[in-house]
């Protein structure tokens, strides 16, 4: 059942600390100079405090920790998983301040995926049913690790992240308040989505803060996590694999494709660039809001879609969802009025 006192707490809780902790860090990130130097591949003109993640995170955990109580029958906030999450803000907190390199980040993100994994031994991963459960778990893992490093690789213009985080928490929190999800899923998402709403503020164009990696890397961390529990639990009839793969469906597009045309052409995967369809909309000139805009409604549509379901075989809701990405993706690389850009970042 839902519990509209203590959902508009969590909610009231993550809005509030991470508005007022985007604030404070603001001028904290300044001081110590941890900021994001303009380079030729930025979407931004000017350097930016880089870091706001750390407000957004600590007001999810705060939030979830006033709201929600942990059993240790709940698998979807379980120690592990939170253990998981602050060993990533560490991990990442590092390289915004000092930089790392590739494989260190990688190893923190396999060890925090590892827990999720054994938690999943008794219910299964993403692809119960289609191979072995060793198979299952290890692709479930692989798929993982790509979501969480999609999700800082398309954090490259101002709100385009946060507004990403706000979808998929409300997605995720109406499936589990309709009851198309396990419940435990309704307070994390919520407490996101919040958190991720008090952060926009601050960061939609001209942006005064970025997430950083401290934010993104945790963020496609526990979003991961979410989404590995809609897909693995079956629903009204439906499948939740279809869900998760409809809720996050332009981010997956836009970073996937992107991917795979780099790697086509002989480009180094790894290497930063400028590539991804939302940058090329900015190089149309098309601004950071604008493109923000497109990304909420079409997220707004993908969400919909996902909420129907129950009454909606999943072949036919994919290919709703399909349309919908490759409209937004194809107004990102057709010139036409995209409206006056400004790179407020």
């Amino acid at each position: 059942m839902v519990e509209p006192i203590r959902l508009a707490m969590v909610a009231g809780v993550a809005l509030v600390v991470s508005l007022a902790g985007s604030g404070m860090l603001v001028r904290v990130l300044r001081f110590f100079r941890v900021e994001d130097v303009p380079n030729d591949r930025s979407s931004h003109v000017a350097s930016m405090p880089r870091g706001g993640g750390l407000a957004v995170l600590g007001a999810v955990l705060i939030a979830w920790t006033a709201g929600i109580p942990i059993t240790g029958e709940d698998t979807v906030f379980h120690p592990l998983i939170l253990g998981g999450t602050l060993l990533l803000v560490l991990v990442s907190l590092l390289d915004d301040v000092f930089g790392l390199p590739a494989f260190p980040r990688l190893i923190a993100q396999m060890i925090a995926v590892v827990p999720g994994i054994l938690l999943l031994q008794v219910s299964g991963g993403l692809f119960e049913g289609v191979v072995s459960w060793q198979a299952d778990l290890a692709l479930t893992a692989l798929v993982w690790l790509w979501f969480i490093n999609l999700y800082n690789f398309m954090d490259g213009i101002d709100g385009l992240a946060a507004v990403e985080t706000v979808s998929l928490g409300i997605g995720l929190a109406g499936m589990a308040a309709l009851g198309l999800v396990v419940p435990g899923v309704l307070d994390p998402a919520v407490a996101l989505a919040a958190a991720a709403l008090g952060f926009l503020v601050l960061n939609w164009q001209p942006a005064r803060i970025f997430l950083g990696d401290v934010g993104s890397i945790p963020l496609g961390y526990l979003l991961g996590w979410l989404l590995i529990q809609l897909g693995s639990d079956d629903f009204a009839g439906s499948s939740g694999w279809a869900a998760a793969l409809i809720l996050p469906g332009y981010f997956l597009a836009d970073a996937t494709i992107t991917l795979v045309r780099r790697a086509l052409r002989g480009r180094n995967v790894m290497q930063a660039h400028r590539e991804h369809f939302y940058q090329r909309a900015l190089d149309l000139g098309r601004s950071h809001a604008t493109v923000c805009r497109r990304v909420i409604l079409a997220n707004a549509a993908l969400v919909l879609v996902s909420w129907c379901l129950p009454v909606l075989r999943p072949e036919v809701a994919i290919a709703m969802a399909a349309l919908i990405v490759t409209a937004t993706l194809g107004w990102m690389i057709v010139p036409g009025n995209g409206g006056r850009r400004s790179d407020g970042r």
